[in-house]
C-alpha cells in the first residue's frame, strides 16, 4: 500500500485501502468520461462535414432529455412567443 501504510489501516478513522480504492476509481471513470466526451466531439464534427448543424443537433439532445411532457410545455411556449414576435 502506498505512503508508508500498511493494508487494513485505519488512520484518524479513515480506512486507508477504501479510500484508495474510492480514489482509484474515481480517477478510472474520469478517464472514461474524457474518452467519451472525445468520441462524442467526433460524432458532433462528422456530423458538422455532412452539413448538420451541431448547435441544432444540440437543441435536439437537451430537449430529448427532458420528460415528453415538459418538451411539450416548452414547444408550446416556444411557439407562442415566435408567433408574437410574427415569426411563424
Amino acid at each position: 500500500v502506498s505512503a508508508g501504510h500498511k493494508s487494513g489501516e485505519t488512520i484518524e478513522g479513515v480506512a486507508a485501502d477504501q479510500v484508495r480504492l474510492l480514489i482509484e476509481r474515481i480517477e478510472r471513470l474520469a478517464e472514461e468520461r474524457k474518452g467519451i466526451a472525445e468520441d462524442i466531439r467526433d460524432v458532433f464534427a462528422e456530423a458538422k462535414s455532412r452539413g448538420y448543424d451541431p448547435k441544432a443537433l444540440r437543441g435536439i439532445l437537451r430537449i430529448r432529455a427532458k420528460p415528453r411532457e415538459q418538451q411539450q410545455d416548452e414547444t408550446a411556449i416556444l411557439e407562442v412567443y415566435m408567433r408574437a414576435l410574427g415569426m411563424m
